[in-house]
């Protein structure tokens, strides 16, 4: 076979094993973390095509995020539900499936048409696990006819357990990440609708403006002269506050 160069000798196990270890320990993105786990698994496989699936906590779908061949339009939005495909069944059963040929024809196929990957004949998926918990999963395409080793499941089989926490790990932190980015953009918000109450507040005062009439005058003045309204309100604020200045010193 053609992937027995590759899983025999021990020395290559252990470069294998040692770079696991290297992976896991260090302080990936989840992006990096997910291209490591293609280049493994295509190093331990020989495949033509390499998919990885996360399971997305908030929708509990299957979805795709990585691969060997660009599919950048794809990433994030080619979905599966729990049992639905191959995919959906390995995840669901927490076991291994492998198609060493005509994997199309199995009954549990779900074909993508944005996916060449679904042409192959050849099928292997092992799951991605943290903690005994399916995360997600790893398929692996071969073009020809493939018959799918003892060693070479086994080793994918171990990528899938030894990455598995490293990938929750990536996963979570991205999701702080990302929490943390809604906490600000809140907070922006929130400070820029009390500039702009404020703003129509002067205007109602200065023009005898209706909150409606001063919302709409903001607005429009806002679209002319293509400025955020948050600069304009700004802007009136400001020029209230140098005004009531001048009078005091006055």
């Amino acid at each position: 076979m053609a992937t027995a160069s590759l899983v025999e000798p021990p020395t290559s196990q252990v470069l294998l094993f040692h770079r696991i270890s290297n992976i896991v320990s260090s302080e990936l993105s989840l992006d990096e973390m997910l291209g490591e786990i293609v280049g493994l698994t295509v190093q331990v496989t020989e495949c033509d095509a390499c998919l990885v699936y996360l399971i997305e906590r908030e929708t509990s779908e299957i979805v795709l995020r990585a691969s060997q061949v660009p599919h950048q339009v794809d990433l994030g939005n080619i979905r599966l539900k729990m049992g639905e495909g191959v995919t959906g069944w390995v995840v669901e059963h927490q076991s291994v499936v492998a198609l060493a040929q005509n994997a199309g024809a199995d009954r549990r196929f779900k074909r993508f048409q944005a996916l060449v990957e679904d042409t192959y004949e050849a099928f292997l998926s092992v799951p991605l696990l943290s903690g005994g918990e399916v995360i997600g999963v790893i398929n692996v395409h071969h073009r020809e006819p493939h018959f799918h080793t003892q060693d070479e499941v086994s080793l994918l089989t171990f990528i899938g357990e030894q990455m598995g926490g490293a990938i929750s790990k990536s996963v979570l932190a991205e999701e702080n990440v990302r929490l943390q980015q809604e906490t600000a953009e809140m907070r922006r918000q929130l400070e820029t609708r009390k500039i702009v109450e404020r703003a129509k507040g002067l205007l109602q005062h200065r023009h005898s403006l209706t909150e409606e009439e001063a919302y709409l005058r903001l607005r429009n003045e806002s679209r002319r002269l293509r400025r955020p309204m948050r600069e304009l309100a700004e802007a009136i604020i400001l020029s209230e506050d140098l005004s009531r200045k001048s009078d005091s010193l006055q």
